[in-house]
């Protein structure tokens, strides 16, 4: 084969740099003997390119290559995997750093685990060179970033939110494209979400089980490229183009006055376990990217097969560059990092000061974008790390998932501790010094029951997924209402909606950052899917053609609400003096013996801030209980909202002062005209 023109490229940037006619690229590899880059043409057809070091980067400047070219690397050196050493050059390698990946992995029976004489090529993905030029127009002067104390998250899939959305192009649907177009933006700034956070849109790879079963990675939690937008959302098809097209719908959705987050996967790779395939990392250099024990085999704190290896700087640097490079040349506006705690696993204890988000909270770039972890692995006994980051991380509350959950559902002892979480989970985060916008609240997230799900079924159904129904979570905390799964029972539908509104009020104006599960408010089911991880498919995708239309005229209208009132959100900053007051059903202050009766459902929140005045009735009783207002807010405040019947006018209340509240309701008094 001939071998294009080369000089020496510079050690930095790693990746694949185009220039005028030119291309430059670098790898870190301390473990090569020699790599060689892998040039294909349309054909499939490689040149091969041998790389000089330095100071174990491994580079070359090619002429005459450029944006489009697809590129792969063939690393030699030795191989002993007792070593944790994979050098194998029969396998073609991706690019750590590659700004575009083309292609899919065809998986083989072992064929593609380092060592076993196949010749790889044929079978994996290829990374790409890009064109890192893009017209950002006015992105810069128009790029919301709203405070935290305003925000509203919307967790959402790129491509189940448009793929039977109506108003979208048959062509965008399921793609960047598709979620940028107005049809479905419009949705989103109707409805008052201020921020989408997007399930993994790095490109990831298929495992090869779901493969052989005829399914697919749905949810995208397998990253192999940390640089690279997902190709498969890409509307055209075209090498290279999703990259335009992901930084596209970026601009589109600044403009309509949304952030973009990005839920990315850093704690492992799609590598798998110490059988699986040989793509990227592990033919590189495996000690450097991923943890290993004393024998060389792969540590798994995520249930994945593998763990990165969160005490070296080269494993450091690839998450920072990675998260340096959404933010700037993307220009996203922060990250959720999923299994969070594994990042903070140098020597394997979780470490709050841990090299990794030490160096985000430090990164300048990094720490002026919102960073949320998830703060949970499958690590040992400290694998559930809430309220251990350090500041400015904020944390997905799983606790106050679980006590809204359980106290709609009727379980005792649940008030105090849903008052807690209501108030901003002063227990997790006060003592640090930490805002209550620290705790990012939720009651429904990509994993486990939708909204509607969760009032419909007392078990999961995930016969689907083929694995007999043993995969998903066991702990639901659900209630079917009466009947499992669909019913035209019109009672129990009716009382479905209002423990549904019940619950997204609860969400919606609780103290800390509301995220709003994408789909929960068009009533959205799974059919009782808890984990539908591989459905790819009409169960996963937003159903436009059956929207709940109750049920998102009431989100919308709440979110409005907390949008005009600041006493129903938090007041940012740790403003002592909008802090929050408890009064009983009496109207007489809760005492010690309100919070500790086990039966009690019912309590009245006070909150006053900037002016602005709310007052919460939480009635959880099978019936309905008469509260007398405080003395305070007598003949100022008005019903503004009942969860029970949305549809009820606005009711001034006299001087009596009591207020009725229907069965397991919210209602909410705000100041008269509101």
């Amino acid at each position: 084969m001939t071998e294009p023109p080369t000089n020496s490229g510079e050690p930095l940037p790693l990746g694949a740099t185009a220039g005028d006619g030119t291309t430059s690229f670098a790898m870190f590899s301390s473990q090569a003997a020699g790599v060689e880059l892998c040039l294909f043409d349309e054909r499939g057809e490689e040149t091969r390119v041998a790389l000089e070091a330095t100071d174990a980067v491994w580079r070359a400047t090619v002429e005459g290559v450029g944006p489009g070219q697809q590129y792969g690397f063939r690393v030699h050196g030795p191989f002993d995997p007792a070593r944790g050493l994979w050098c194998d050059p029969s396998k073609v390698l991706l690019d750590p750093y590659a700004r575009a990946i083309a292609g899919r992995v065809d998986h083989l029976d072992g064929q593609l685990t380092a060592g076993s004489g196949v010749d790889s090529a044929p079978f994996v993905q290829r990374s790409v060179v890009i064109d890192e030029g893009f017209d950002w127009g006015d992105d810069d002067d128009v790029r919301p970033r709203h405070a935290w104390e305003d925000t509203v998250v919307y967790e959402v899939h790129v491509r189940g939110a448009t793929m039977r959305h109506p108003g979208v192009p048959t062509e965008l649907r399921g793609t960047y494209a598709g979620f940028a177009h107005d049809a479905f933006v419009s949705h989103l700034v109707k409805l008052g979400v201020t921020t989408v956070e997007l399930l993994p849109v790095h490109e990831f790879v298929d495992e090869p089980f779901l493969v052989h079963q005829g399914r697919t990675n749905y949810w995208g939690y397998n990253s192999i490229g940390f640089f690279a937008p997902a190709s498969r959302y890409s509307s055209t098809g075209e090498t290279g183009a999703q990259v335009s097209e992901f930084k596209s719908m970026v601009r589109a959705l600044h403009r309509a006055g949304l952030e973009v987050i990005l839920d990315v996967v850093y704690n492992h790779t799609s590598e798998g376990d110490d059988e699986g395939p040989s793509l990227c990392f592990r033919g590189i250099d495996e000690p450097a990217y991923y943890r290993l024990d004393d024998a060389c085999h792969l540590v798994d704190t995520t249930g994945c097969g593998n763990s990165i290896n969160s005490a070296s700087p080269v494993a450091i640097d690839l998450v920072i560059d990675s998260l340096r490079y959404w933010t700037t040349a993307c220009h996203v506006d922060g990250f959720r990092f999923d299994l969070a705690p594994t990042l903070a696993r140098p020597h394997g204890e979780f470490d709050a000061h841990a090299p990794i988000l030490a160096r985000c909270v430090g990164d300048r770039v990094v720490a002026s974008t919102k960073l949320i972890s998830e703060p949970w692995d499958v690590g040992g006994e400290d694998s559930f790390a809430l309220g251990r980051f350090p500041e400015p991380f904020r944390e997905w509350n799983g606790r106050f998932r679980d006590s809204a959950r359980d106290f709609w559902r009727s379980e005792d002892g649940t008030l105090s501790v849903l008052a807690t979480q209501v108030a901003g989970s002063s227990d997790l985060f006060e003592a640090a010094g930490r805002p209550d916008t620290s705790s990012i609240n939720f009651v429904t997230s990509h994993d486990g029951f939708t909204l509607r799900d969760l009032v419909s079924y007392d078990h999961k159904h995930n016969e689907a997924n083929g694995q007999d129904n043993t995969d998903g979570t066991d702990d639901n905390r659900s209630w079917n209402c009466g009947s499992e799964g669909a019913t035209s029972d019109p009672d129990i539908v009716a009382l479905r909606g209002r423990q549904a509104r019940a619950i997204l009020t609860t969400l919606l104006l609780s103290r800390g950052v509301p995220m709003l599960l994408g789909g929960d408010e068009l009533g959205r089911t799974q059919q009782g899917n808890n984990n539908p991880y591989c459905q790819d498919n009409e169960l996963s995708w937003f159903d436009w053609g059956h929207v709940d239309k109750p049920t998102l005229e009431f989100a919308s209208r709440v979110l409005a609400l907390r949008r005009a009132h600041p006493a129903l959100r938090s007041p940012g900053g740790g403003d002592a003096a909008s802090a929050l007051e408890w009064y009983s059903t009496t109207g007489e202050a809760m005492a010690d013996d309100d919070w500790e009766d086990a039966t009690n459902r019912c309590v009245a929140i006070r909150s006053a801030h900037h002016g602005d005045e709310a007052v919460l009735l939480i009635n959880g009783y099978w019936e309905p209980v008469t509260f007398t207002l405080p003395t305070s807010v007598v003949g100022r405040l008005v019903e503004s909202l009942c969860t029970f019947d949305p549809a009820r006018p606005q009711v001034r209340h006299d001087a009596s002062a009591e207020v009725e509240v229907p069965p397991r309701s919210i209602t909410v008094l705000l100041a008269a005209g509101a």
